[in-house]
């Protein structure tokens, strides 16, 4: 498997921008995966200066219903024209950054005849799979970190519904992919316990303190090995980097050999 940073918050190339954001190429035995577009075209710019063909994309994933992974949305409908997009069912629902900023996915898209809406679980193909875990028992409560969701008319803290993970399960390993990991990085990891883990931890608000460091070690606990990114935070990275054995940082341009 191979996977291939075409949109993050930093870049290691000079010839490709970041921005805040995600997108990531993925590269399986018999699937070419786009899971999350960013917040704009740049992830088609990157993946042309990359050499990565987005029509030969046959499946794309959006992690949820956020401006930064789902904003190149429309651009990717225009550069592919045969993948199914598998969204989760709430994605559409109006998301706010406090109660003034949108942060939600463009509503003129949602009936979109090729998006395939998902409930809590969905197996796609052998060794293929999204997963919400909305039912899952949650041992960590992290908040909403300020972001909300509109309920019958009134904005209430996000409970990250519309967030959902694909488990990919080749060659004897669990790969799981998580955009930002909403509900709680440790609490994924132990639902899923994957030999590898890409994604954000969404750790960038929290302090370098004891807090952050118990999280680093609970981490380190699970033999998992971790490619992080974009909510994680760079200090924060750097921060539980003491604590955590097997964990990098992956920006746009680089690419994972699973």
């Amino acid at each position: 498997m191979k996977i291939t940073v075409l949109v993050e918050n930093t870049s290691s190339r000079a010839d490709c921008e970041a921005e805040h954001g995600l997108s990531l190429y993925i590269e399986t035995g018999d699937r070419h995966i786009l899971f999350d577009m960013g917040q704009s075209d740049l992830f088609s710019k990157n993946a042309e200066k990359l050499g990565v063909n987005l029509e030969n994309v046959d499946m794309a994933v959006l992690s949820h219903g956020h401006y930064d992974h789902g904003g190149g949305l429309k651009r990717f409908l225009e550069v592919n024209a045969k993948a199914s997009v598998y969204i989760n069912q709430y994605a559409f629902e109006p998301h706010y950054n406090g109660v003034e900023k949108y942060i939600g996915l463009d509503k003129t898209l949602e009936n979109n005849s090729r998006f395939v809406y998902v409930g809590d679980a969905l197996q796609i193909d052998k060794g293929l799979a999204l997963y919400s875990c909305n039912d899952r028992e949650q041992k960590y409560h992290m908040g909403s970190f300020g972001l909300n969701m509109e309920q019958d008319g009134v904005l209430v803290p996000d409970d990250f519904r519309h967030e959902q993970y694909l488990l990919i399960e080749e060659n004897g390993k669990r790969v799981l992919i998580s955009g930002c990991s909403h509900k709680g990085i440790m609490d994924i990891v132990d639902w899923f316990r994957p030999d590898v883990l890409v994604g954000g931890f969404h750790f960038s608000k929290l302090p370098l303190d004891d807090t952050l460091k118990g999280y680093a070690e609970y981490l380190d606990s699970f033999h998992t090995e971790y490619y992080t990114c974009h909510c994680t935070g760079t200090e924060q990275y750097k921060y539980m980097r003491q604590y955590i054995t097997k964990l990098q940082y992956i920006s746009v341009g680089q690419m994972i050999t699973i």
